[in-house]
């Protein structure tokens, strides 16, 4: 991939993957059946009859699985794309890359704070900050200031779920500290095996920091340490996935025992049982499907299917979904509390329909006329080349 003289990349081909965006769409869809089921327990429900109530709490209890899954994507696509973009980390353009993150994340960011602020500001309890001794106004604020600075996770950790719908940001807060050293260690390692060095030992840091603080919830799920094992391992897979050459064969093999490995793990115990290694695990099988996904990205068995292209669909929208589905949600205990929807029968699967429609609906239309318009804008605006300074010319 050649790069304009200014250090800025030339466009990289908009094809997409789509059995990455089948990975996203699954892990989304497990954090969102996660926390309706927090909200409204299926564990009675009609469902409960076809999986059997310890089935529906199997499925529904591991959704930071889903974001492990999340994690190890982010890292793999952001890695593939700077190699695609520089040729190599050490050539990496600082200044478009933190550009190109600010586009995609910034925007959706601030959408999702105006709303919850001003939800807020209307009254409607569950979108307000509770801190005790804390007015509500300088709790918001101290939580607005959380989710710029990226330490929601921190947040949490010392205040606890102090805001439902701003929650989610703790793994926005744990990918973009990674990625705020992620040029600094192409850039000041260079070599490629120096850097694969420092990645394993955040790969190895990740279960021990997670073992040393199974006493605490925001610890071993939420902290840095706790969850940037994922986001190297997909780095890693990347930098692997672009350097070696792996038969296609192994790889047909392989995927089916890797998908039952991390289905088995994840029904197998809640994730406070598992977490230790269970999240390096799921990261590694994971990057073992995102490297197969690079042979065989846009295969007849995927789009032969119509669900599985609904899901495909769902993953383009993941990032939408996963921080604005709160809001919906939210909105639906406020009208609807647990306390007045029957455990049994049809009503709460039918509430389950209309939680996931309106997050569809609201993801897509921030997607289309908010997300994706102004991502493109800034991108534009913002990694442009720098004016250069033309020499004054000499005095006649």
């Amino acid at each position: 991939m050649h790069t304009l003289n200014s250090g800025i990349p030339t466009a990289i081909t908009g094809q997409r993957n789509r059995r990455i965006d089948l990975m996203r769409g699954i892990a989304v869809l497990l954090v969102l059946f996660h926390h309706f089921c927090i909200a409204y327990p299926l564990g009675h429900s009609w469902l409960a009859t076809l999986l059997t109530p310890e089935g529906v709490r199997a499925v529904a209890r591991n959704g930071n699985y889903g974001v492990t899954i999340f994690f190890v994507i982010s890292g793999f696509l952001i890695t593939r794309n700077a190699l695609a973009r520089w040729g190599d980390l050490s050539n990496l353009n600082v200044r478009v890359f933190y550009a190109y993150r600010f586009a995609r994340i910034i925007p959706c960011l601030l959408l999702l704070l105006v709303l919850v602020n001003g939800l807020a500001l209307t009254g409607i309890s569950i979108f307000t900050t509770h801190v005790t001794g804390l007015s509500p106004l300088v709790a918001m604020i101290r939580a607005n200031i959380a989710a710029l600075t990226f330490s929601m996770n921190v947040f949490i950790a010392h205040y606890g779920w102090v805001n439902y719908a701003l929650g989610v940001l703790w793994s926005l807060s744990v990918e973009e500290v990674f990625y705020l050293t992620f040029p600094m260690v192409g850039l000041l390692l260079r070599r490629q095996s120096l850097i694969l060095m420092f990645w394993s030992l955040i790969v190895l840091i990740g279960p021990f920091y997670r073992m040393a603080h199974q006493d605490d919830e925001s610890g071993f799920l939420f902290a840095y340490f706790a969850s940037f094992d994922g986001i190297a391992i997909g780095c890693m897979a990347a930098v692997l996935a672009s350097r070696l050459s792996v038969n296609s064969s192994i790889l047909r093999y392989l995927q089916p025992v890797t998908i039952v490995g991390m289905v088995s793990l994840y029904l197998y115990r809640s994730i406070g049982g598992t977490n230790i290694w269970g999240v390096t695990a799921m990261a590694l099988g994971a990057a073992i499907l995102l490297v197969g996904s690079v042979h065989h990205a846009n295969g007849p068995v995927i789009s032969r299917f119509r669900l599985l292209r609904g899901v495909e669909w769902t993953g383009r929208l993941s990032y939408e979904l996963y921080l604005f589905h709160l809001i919906i949600l939210g909105l639906l205990r406020t009208v609807l509390p647990a306390s007045t929807i029957a455990a049994t029968g049809a009503e709460r699967l039918g509430l389950l329909g209309v939680f996931l429609a309106g997050s569809f609906l609201i993801a897509s239309l921030i997607g289309r006329y908010f997300a994706e318009p102004l991502n493109r804008k800034l991108r534009k605006a913002l990694a442009k080349p720098c004016p250069r300074t033309l020499p004054k010319r000499a005095a006649l």
